[in-house]
Parts: structure tokens; sequence; C-alpha cells
């Protein structure tokens, strides 16, 4: 049984690891060019099931950008941490939304399912751009970064979030 649990624990870590590098190599590819901190109020990003997201829109107002992906298993972890946090602090201004680095089918799939109440994204290579441009230079998932009324970084997380984080970020922010 012990074998058989770290031979899946490798399989799932392998496949980890090729899906973020399909997604830099298809980057590539495409000739994504990098977006600097003042470019994310310029972006556009398709919404899954159709239509586009503006960054414009949410500038002015506490800002919780989170990348991640239906095939990772902390990004999947914390979606009800998010989802909670959007619904207590939206009265406050806050927004959260999700930048999702996977197929749109998955997306529309997992944000039914879960019934996520906030904007999601699709990201593709361009998400994996932003990331990057927003500090997550590993491209792992999920990242976090959280943006001031001015629109300015003010931090960021590589990794699952958790309750006591995203209180003090709350707390920072009010």
């Amino acid at each position: 049984m012990k074998r058989r649990t770290l031979v899946a624990a490798g399989l799932g870590a392998g496949a980890a690891l090729g899906g973020m590098g399909l997604g830099l190599w298809l980057e590539r590819r495409e000739g994504a060019e990098g977006i600097d901190d003042a470019d994310l109020w310029n972006l556009r990003l398709p919404r899954p099931g159709g239509g586009e997201w503006s960054f414009a829109d949410w500038r002015g107002h506490p800002l919780l950008l989170n990348f991640w992906a239906t095939w990772c298993p902390p990004c999947v972890t914390e979606m009800p941490l998010l989802a909670r946090f959007h619904r207590e602090r939206r009265a406050a201004g806050w927004q959260v939304v999700g930048i999702a680095i996977d197929q749109e089918k998955a997306v529309l799939e997992f944000v039914e399912a879960h019934a996520i109440d906030f904007p999601i994204a699709l990201g593709n290579s361009r998400g994996l751009a932003l990331s990057q441009a927003l500090g997550n230079s590993a491209g792992g998932l999920p990242f976090s970064v959280v943006f001031g009324v001015d629109g300015k970084p003010r931090a960021r997380k590589l990794g699952a979030l958790d309750e006591a984080l995203l209180g003090q970020w709350g707390a920072a922010l009010a």
C-alpha cells in the first residue's frame, strides 16, 4: 500500500510539472509578452462561457488576484476560503478575481459544481505571463497577489492561502 501511494504521488507531481512546462512552452511559442503592474489595469481576459473581464473595472478597490487550476489540489482546497473572503469583504469594497490556468470546459464545470460567486477569467499562457510579471518567478500554482486601492501590489503568496493570512490581508487594507 505504501509503495502504491508513493507511485501515485510521484505520478501526480510529474503531471503537475508537465502541465506547468507545457504552459511555459506554449507561452514562448505564442510570443506572450511580459505584463508589468501598470499594464494589469488595461488587461482584458476571457470569461469562461463567453465575454471578457476588464481589470479597469476593479481599479480603486482592494483586489485579491488568485492564479489557479482545477488540476491543482492546493488551488481547489483554497477556493472555498476565497469564496468566503469575497462574501465577507465585498461590502468593504474588496474584489476577488480568479485567473484559471486551465481549459475552459474544466473551469466551467468546476465553477458550477462549487458555486463560485466571484469573477473567474481564463488566463492560459497570458495568465502565466501575468503571474510571472507580478512576481511568480517559479511559475507555480496557486499564486496570489493583493493590490491596494492605489493599484499597487501590497502582498504576494506562492502556495495555498489560509484563513489567518486572508484575515491579515483584509485587516491591513480595510
